[in-house]
C-alpha cells in the first residue's frame, strides 16, 4: 500500500486526566493498515521483529480496550523469541523481557491517573537505557514520555479486523515502516 502524504507537522492531542494538551509532533512518514485478522497482524510483528533498528526502538500502542494493543505486543514477543507466557502489564505497569542482545520492556500505563506517577515509578532510567520499549495508554503518563519511534493506532473495525494508523516519528521509526 502507497504511503499517504506526508504532513510535515500535526498537533496532536494528548488527553490528560481531565485536561487536553496539544503536543507538537513531526510525523516523518505514515501508512495506513488493515489487518484483516490475527494472522494478519502476526504477520506484521513477525516482519517488524527482524527490522534491527527495533532494537533501539520506542513502540507507542493506542487504542480503545479491545483494539489489540495487546494482542499486537504478545506476537511482537513472540517473533523476537519470548517464550513462556506473555501477560499484560496491567496491573505490574511494566514487564520485563531479558532476551540475548536484547532488553525488552513492555508498559501498560493505563492506571497511571497523574503526572507524578511516572516519576516516581522510575521510568526515566528505563526509557534512558539501551533496548525496545512498548508503552500501551501512553496518554495515561503525561508529558514526561518522550515521542514514540513509531506509534501504532489501532482501531477495531469488527471482531477480527483492525485498521492501523503507523506514524513514524523518528528516522528509527522510517526504518521500522519499510
Amino acid at each position: 500500500m502507497p504511503p499517504l502524504p506526508q504532513p510535515l507537522h500535526q498537533l496532536q492531542p494528548v488527553e490528560r486526566n481531565t485536561i487536553t494538551e496539544l503536543r507538537h509532533a513531526p510525523i516523518l512518514e505514515t501508512r495506513q493498515l488493515r489487518w484483516p485478522d490475527e494472522a494478519a497482524c502476526q504477520a506484521f510483528a513477525a516482519q517488524l521483529a527482524q527490522r534491527p533498528a527495533l532494537r533501539h526502538a520506542y513502540l507507542e500502542l493506542q487504542g480503545e480496550l479491545g483494539a489489540g494493543k495487546t494482542t499486537f505486543t504478545r506476537h511482537l514477543l513472540r517473533a523476537l523469541g519470548v517464550a513462556g507466557r506473555i501477560k499484560s502489564p496491567t496491573f505490574a505497569v511494566m514487564e520485563p523481557f531479558a532476551l540475548p542482545g536484547l532488553n525488552v520492556s513492555h508498559f501498560d500505563f493505563y492506571r497511571f491517573d497523574a503526572d507524578h506517577d511516572w516519576e516516581d515509578a522510575g521510568f526515566r532510567d528505563v526509557f534512558a537505557a539501551p533496548g525496545l520499549k512498548i508503552a500501551e495508554w501512553p496518554q495515561h503518563a503525561g508529558p514526561a514520555l518522550r515521542l514514540p519511534d513509531l506509534r501504532l493506532s489501532l482501531t477495531a473495525v469488527d471482531g477480527s479486523r483492525r485498521d492501523v494508523l503507523a506514524e513514524a516519528f523518528s528516522p528509527v521509526g522510517q526504518e521500522l515502516l519499510r
